[in-house]
């Protein structure tokens, strides 16, 4: 889409907090009507509206959209909301009970090219693997990935992640 639209849409996002809870709705159909502008084969629109529904706290109505921006090529549209897209499906689907399939989603992404969203993608991983009763695989990506950011010790953390997952011996 162009420059103005993508303009917009992160003005309606700013203004988020805006709204009360109980105003989600007025919200949303401020995304709705962005989103009316766009083709409907745009893989945009419903990533945009699965934002929207999870923001205001209805998981089970982002994950197909969600999965809808996927399939039609968001990744493809912007790598970063691509990613995004996984890291927020993840997340949705740990909080509907799915968090095997939010694990199967985002373990590649540990492999993908490295971006501003690493440490999200390894916090989200680290509650689907929680949530799945895998406490010291989450966290060892936790740990992991807040070592790159202490001022000191990062070895020492790092290492102690790697330890929580390899087998002793």
């Amino acid at each position: 889409m162009n420059r103005d639209w993508e303009d917009r849409v992160t003005a309606a996002w700013a203004t988020f907090d805006d709204y009360a809870e109980e105003d989600a709705a007025d919200f949303r159909a401020v995304i709705d009507a962005l989103v009316a502008e766009l083709p409907d084969d745009s893989p945009l629109g419903p990533f945009e509206q699965a934002c929207a529904w999870d923001s205001t706290g209805h998981s089970d109505r982002a994950v197909p959209l969600y999965r809808r921006a996927l399939e039609l090529g968001l990744s493809e549209a912007s790598g970063c909301k691509g990613r995004r897209a996984k890291i927020q499906l993840s997340s949705s689907l740990r909080n509907i009970g799915q968090a095997e399939e939010g694990v199967k989603l985002l373990t590649p992404e540990l492999d993908g090219p490295s971006d501003e969203l690493d440490d999200a993608v390894r916090a989200t991983l680290a509650l689907c693997l929680s949530s799945l009763g895998r406490d010291r695989e989450g966290l060892s990506l936790v740990l992991g990935a807040l070592a790159a950011h202490l001022p000191r010790y990062q070895r020492s953390m790092a290492n102690y992640a790697r330890a929580l997952v390899e087998p002793v011996g």
